[in-house]
């Protein structure tokens, strides 16, 4: 996911200082959605604003503390966010999950070695679910709907990696993953 997306569809709800951005990205749980570093993002701020796609609205100067730059979104960020709103609705990369070539193979290591790493990798699941879930009710009154869907898609994503790892380790419990013509129980 582009930062810079990011920056301008949050500059678009109201003007922000970069550090309110990163607070509203945990906040909304979008941390989850995209690889973030907060020097990546104070450096897509500082590029967007070379680039005249954002413009500071004011400074806050402080004693004690380093200056806090505001900033909004221009007519020239706002033609360049719907540019990159398209771009990653029409991204269709496939999934690479770490555990798939893994998988492939963890039939010729101990089994019970992979059973209890399932079982930890299911209760951070489990989490995963509940938390994403708790995120998706907490913000229905406070967020538009298009980040409800958002927020409610990492939900079902991860109830779906969760049913999946079920089932993995009821097959290595069960220790069947050598077995060769037997359909999955689906």
């Amino acid at each position: 996911m582009s930062i810079k997306m990011v920056i301008l569809g949050l500059l678009l709800e109201r003007n922000m200082h970069p550090y309110e951005i990163t607070l509203v990205l945990k906040e909304r749980t979008m941390d989850k959605m995209m690889k973030l570093q907060m020097g990546s993002l104070y450096y897509a701020v500082d590029k967007l604003a070379q680039e005249g796609h954002i413009e500071a609205v004011e400074v806050i100067r402080s004693s004690d503390r380093p200056d806090k730059t505001i900033y909004r979104i221009s007519d020239k960020g706002k033609a360049l966010f719907e540019q990159l709103i398209l771009q990653q609705i029409r991204k269709n990369d496939p999934a690479y999950h770490p555990l798939y070539t893994a998988l492939a193979f963890s039939r010729h290591i101990d089994q019970s070695k992979v059973e209890k790493l399932l079982e930890e990798r299911i209760r951070e699941t489990e989490h995963q679910v509940n938390f994403a879930y708790q995120v998706y009710e907490e913000h229905i009154a406070i967020v538009p709907r298009s980040a409800l869907h958002a927020m409610y898609g990492k939900y079902e994503h991860s109830l779906t990696e969760l049913k999946w790892l079920q089932r993995l380790y009821e097959d290595v419990a069960a220790r069947k993953l050598n077995d060769i013509g037997i359909p999955l129980d689906l």
